[in-house]
C-alpha cells in the first residue's frame, strides 16, 4: 500500500521533470542550430567533425541541468587519435543523447533514415551520422560504402550490431553480421562500449519515465581483427558478443532478467 501511495505521488513529479528536461532540451538544441547550418557548408569531414563538436557541447549542458551524471569508465587505456568500430548495446530512446557523453572523439554512428525527418533535429542528426534505411538493401550498401569511406578518413564509426532494442530479458539480443563485415574488410579494430544506465534512465517503449541519476559507460578493450578474413565473421561476433554479454552481468546491468 506504502509503495503505491508513493507511485502515485512520485509520477506527477516524474512527468514535470520530463517536460523541463524536454524544454530544456529542444531549447538548447535550437541555441546551436544556426552554428550547425553554418558548419554544414564546410566540406563532409569538417562539417562532420564541428556538428558533432556542437552537439557534445549540448550535451555538456543538457546532461548536468537535467540532473544526469554521466561518466566514462575505461577499463584499459583508450586511444582517441585511432580509428575504431564502436559496437554498443541498445536499449533505450536515450542511447543517442548518450553518444556525445561517450565519445569524445570525431565518430559517425549509424542511424536510421527516418529520424532524419524530424524538424530542427533531423538536420543536426542526418549531417553528423550516416544514415541507413534498413528496408533497402541499395540504401545498405551505400551506407556501408560510407562507413568504410569514413573509417579511411581516420575517423570511428559506431553502430549498434543487435539493429533493434533489446526487450529479451538477456544482457543483449543476437548480433548482425554489418559491424564485423566492415571490421574485417578494412581491418579495423573493434572497441566494445556499453550502455549500462540507458535502460534505468529511460526504458524502451515508455514515455515520460526520463530520470535523473548516474548514468555510465563502460569502455572495453579493443578486439583485434588484423588477419581475419570473411569466412572469421561468426567468429568475431561470437566472441565479441560474448566479451559483452559476461560484462554486462559483471555490472549487473539493470534489465536482465534471465
Amino acid at each position: 500500500m506504502i509503495n503505491k501511495a508513493f507511485k502515485k505521488i512520485t509520477l506527477p513529479v516524474l512527468w514535470l521533470y520530463n517536460i523541463y528536461a524536454m524544454l530544456l532540451f529542444v531549447s538548447l538544441m535550437l541555441i546551436i542550430f544556426p552554428f550547425v547550418i553554418l558548419a554544414s557548408f564546410l566540406n563532409s569531414v569538417r562539417s562532420g567533425n564541428t556538428i558533432y563538436r556542437l552537439c557534445m557541447l549540448w550535451g555538456d549542458i543538457w546532461f548536468p541541468l537535467a540532473g544526469i551524471l554521466h561518466r566514462n569508465i575505461f577499463e584499459v587505456p583508450h586511444t582517441k587519435s585511432k580509428p575504431y568500430i564502436f559496437v554498443s548495446n541498445h536499449l533505450s530512446y536515450f542511447d543517442a543523447a548518450v553518444i556525445v557523453k561517450t565519445f569524445r572523439q570525431p565518430v559517425r554512428p549509424l542511424g536510421k533514415k527516418e529520424i532524419a525527418k524530424v524538424p530542427v533535429f533531423g538536420f543536426i542528426y542526418r549531417n553528423a551520422i550516416v544514415t541507413v534505411d534498413r528496408d533497402n538493401a541499395e540504401d545498405r550498401t551505400k551506407s556501408v560504402e560510407k562507413l568504410k569511406t569514413v573509417l579511411g578518413k581516420n575517423i570511428s564509426i559506431l553502430l549498434f550490431p543487435e539493429g533493434t532494442f533489446n526487450e529479451t530479458g538477456n544482457p543483449l539480443k543476437s548480433f548482425y553480421d554489418g559491424a564485423f563485415r566492415i571490421a574485417i574488410e578494412t581491418q579495423t579494430n573493434i572497441k566494445p562500449v556499453l550502455f549500462l544506465d540507458a535502460y534505468s534512465r529511460m526504458p524502451y517503449g515508455k514515455l515520460f519515465t526520463l530520470s535523473p541519476g548516474i548514468n555510465r559507460s563502460v569502455f572495453l578493450d579493443e578486439v583485434d581483427v588484423q588477419g581475419l578474413t570473411i569466412d572469421d565473421i561468426n567468429l568475431l561476433k561470437h566472441r565479441v558478443y560474448n566479451i559483452m554479454e559476461e560484462k554486462l552481468r559483471a555490472y549487473n546491468a539493470a534489465w536482465i532478467k534471465k
